[in-house]
């Protein structure tokens, strides 16, 4: 104890000594998730004037960020964003982002191979008595960060969760360069969205496809918080998590009663997890719990890893999706809205697991700015639109009015079951559209 201590102690300096490292023309992974770097972000937005061409490699904000609000017009930071929350999505719109395309499940290997890192800044739990600082909730691609950069500095948050793993959980003091005490900044509040009585509709479809010892996936959003209320209030019971983010409901269900782990083939009785974002309600449930598995995102995302667990059952968000069943989860036309993330990891995770399903779920409709109504199942998608999930890859999809099973349909037959889970009142103008792309039988019953 007393050793690591002593090389705390060495390590241990100012936000703008830390820094001061820092020169024109590096690359900087940077925050990610709840992980956030007040104490240094204002160190370095102090630096803004003398600095130049800042690459900052960043994702799923979730506070604001001094560096950005210190250069509005982009002269010195670039953010490069690999998944847009509503923050970065504002830097975006403010031509102060550029997204990053990817599959989750790739990063650390992006990173090994196809990113320059040369400065790592991370937050951090207080050192234990091993050396060890916690990356608490955001495990994701940090291991392969500190094994790739040439420099690592953390920021020492005291009210950071102390997440158990998994493994790539951790840094030692060994391997840190700089050390800076931030005191207690808190942690991010991402309260669920409340779902509405679409969200709470399509969650009662996927409800009835759930069964004892699943293993669940829930993606973010209003309609995966619908369903995790449903299944807390169900009488379901021994259901697992192999899961990506993990989000409130998940500690609503464990205490209900709802999730056991041990009927998992993989990590069994244990939530396994690559990042968090919620209320002090999910931080307090991650702290110090050996019930949580914390894994690197090659681990939790991996299609063949994931897919070990039988009864995987993922459940996803989409925008848009096309009569031959491409779907869209990443914009509306080409308007970034968040990004790929690990949909399609999960996709193929749940559809490859014994006994497994794959549920995308969206509301037949949107409202624009204008107040026109569209809908979210179209004859081709929205130009510019993005394919998150191909259409060979897309199984159950759910809208207020239905579910249908897209494996191993022909196109007229897709056509048929999306346009009877539309909205009514685009379905007949579907019909039509369907006809002209040839991807619908005369003979098909008239929905």
């Amino acid at each position: 104890m007393a050793e690591w201590v002593k090389e705390y102690q060495s390590k241990l300096v100012s936000p703008e000594r830390a820094v001061s490292v820092v020169k024109n023309g590096d690359w900087i992974m940077y925050s990610y998730g709840a992980n956030t770097l007040p104490i240094l972000d204002r160190a370095l937005a102090a630096r803004t004037p003398e600095l130049h061409d800042i690459q900052l490699l960043a994702g799923v904000s979730m506070r604001p960020h001094a560096v950005i609000k210190a250069d509005p017009k982009g002269e010195h930071f670039t953010w490069n964003c690999v998944h847009l929350s509503a923050i970065d999505r504002k830097y975006l719109e403010m031509g102060r982002a550029f997204y990053i395309p990817l599959k989750y499940s790739e990063v650390p290997r992006y990173i090994r191979e196809n990113v320059r890192v040369d400065v790592m800044m991370v937050q951090v739990s207080p050192m234990d008595r091993h050396g060890n600082f916690n990356l608490g909730p955001t495990i994701s691609h940090y291991r392969s960060a500190a094994d790739k950069t040439k420099i690592i500095i953390v920021e020492v948050n005291e009210d950071m969760s102390i997440a158990h793993g998994g493994y790539g959980n951790f840094l030692h003091v060994s391997e840190v360069d700089y050390i800076v005490e931030g005191g207690h900044t808190g942690m991010p509040q991402v309260p669920s969205e409340d779902p509405n009585d679409v969200d709470r509709k399509i969650a009662e479809f996927v409800l009835k496809d759930i069964n004892n010892g699943d293993c669940l996936q829930l993606g973010i959003g209003s309609m995966p918080n619908a369903l995790g209320q449903m299944i807390a209030q169900s009488d379901l019971k021994d259901l697992g998590v192999h899961t990506e983010i993990l989000v409130d409901s998940f500690v609503d269900m464990m205490e209900a009663g709802r999730i056991s782990g041990m009927k998992k083939q993989i990590d069994p009785g244990r939530i396994v997890y690559t990042f968090a974002g919620g209320t002090q309600k999910l931080y307090d449930f991650i702290d110090n719990n050996p019930q949580l598995a914390g894994y690197p995102v090659d681990y939790t995302n991996d299609r063949v890893i994931a897919s070990l667990n039988n009864n995987v059952v993922s459940i996803n968000n989409a925008l848009e999706i096309d009569l031959t069943g491409q779907v869209c989860s990443e914009s509306i036309g080409s308007r970034m809205i968040s990004g790929a993330g690990g949909q399609l990891d999960f996709v193929d995770a749940a559809y490859n697991s014994k006994g497994g399903k794959s549920f995308m779920c969206m509301a037949s409709t949107y409202t624009d700015p204008d107040g026109k109504v569209h809908s979210r199942i179209n004859p081709l998608l929205t130009h510019g639109a993005v394919v998150t999930d191909t259409r060979s890859t897309v199984q159950y999809v759910v809208t207020e009015y239905g579910k249908v099973n897209l494996k191993g349909q022909t196109i007229w037959q897709r056509a048929e079951k999306l346009i009877s889970i539309a909205h009514p009142d685009f379905r007949e103008e579907l019909i039509l559209e369907a006809q002209k792309l040839n991807i619908w039988r005369e003979s098909n019953k008239h929905l």
